[in-house]
């Protein structure tokens, strides 16, 4: 028992699961003609509400705790969740969460800079075979080295680094408990949904009805949210940011297998292959952080 992963590994696998298959069904709602902008607004308003509701205390008690660093966390992941959303709806699943999966590149100076972190040897391992995985599950010839081509492309990585700060910030908000970052967090999204509003062609009355018609997945996709967001707060909040996102690779394998089954993405050897080498790079950082207690 002394080798199995700790429930702060458990808790990030377990929302990295879930993240790699949220993008179906807000596909599903795009096809139901509600753009990303509106469902993410829809379905993160419905988690913070629930998130007030659940914890109001914790809630009340965030005019004490509201300090610039919680504000610009929420807004960093605010503003990733919803790039995220964007680009899953606008180009293929698996390239941009490759280009997500940059995060680890802007994790390393961020948590430098923030937490004081270093990167021993053995870190630098792990994140070398979580990377070569990603790569080998990744990598097509015919588009060439993966570097941003399209908007979809731009969503992925502006998606990866803001996770990236986002993801420190957390660390760095010990005095915080899980709740509230989240609640922080789903008022992040939910803001930023409404900041770039402007950009939806989408008006307000044909959103509101297309919510109406669809109110049962969005309520599901709000539930799942804040299901998701509790357990990666908790594992965020307790796992070194260099190893988190290491961790947190597990939703590439996830989201192969939900593309190929629900898009229709090709799910090739290699994929296979780079989904063992990132299980394996999860699992060699669980190892490392329970020898290291």
């Amino acid at each position: 028992m002394k080798n199995l992963p700790s429930a702060p590994t458990w808790a990030l696998l377990a929302g990295a699961a879930l993240w790699g298959v949220v993008w179906y069904p807000y596909r599903l709602l795009a096809q139901a003609g509600l753009d990303g902008i509106w469902s993410t607004i829809f379905t993160f308003g419905f988690a913070l509400a629930a998130g007030i509701v659940v914890f109001p205390r914790v809630a009340w008690g965030l005019r004490r705790q509201l300090s610039p660093l919680a504000i610009l966390m929420g807004a960093a992941i605010g503003g990733s969740n919803l790039a995220y959303v964007l680009g899953v709806l606008e180009g293929e699943v698996m390239r941009v969460l490759l280009l997500f999966y940059l995060a680890p590149l802007w994790t390393v100076p961020l948590a430098r800079v923030v937490l004081g972190e270093r990167l021993d040897a053995a870190g630098l391992g792990v994140m070398a075979l979580a990377f070569a995985g990603a790569m080998a599950m990744l990598w097509r010839p015919e588009a060439g080295f993966p570097w941003p081509a399209s908007r979809a492309d731009w969503l992925g990585v502006g998606a990866g680094f803001l996770f990236a700060l986002g993801n420190v910030l957390v660390r760095r908000l010990q005095h915080m408990g899980d709740a509230a970052k989240s609640i922080v967090i789903w008022a992040g999204v939910t803001v930023a949904g409404l900041v770039y509003l402007p950009a939806s062609r989408l008006g307000a009355g044909a959103a509101w009805s297309g919510a109406i018609a669809n109110a049962g997945l969005i309520l599901g996709i709000g539930a799942a949210i804040f299901a998701m967001s509790l357990a990666l707060q908790y594992g965020l909040s307790r796992t070194p940011a260099n190893r988190a996102i290491v961790i947190l690779l597990f939703e590439l394998v996830v989201a192969a297998i939900a593309a190929y089954v629900l898009a229709g993405e090709t799910l090739r050897p290699q994929d296979w292959l780079g989904g063992a080498l990132i299980v394996a790079a999860s699992v060699a950082s669980a190892w490392m952080e329970r020898s290291r207690k």
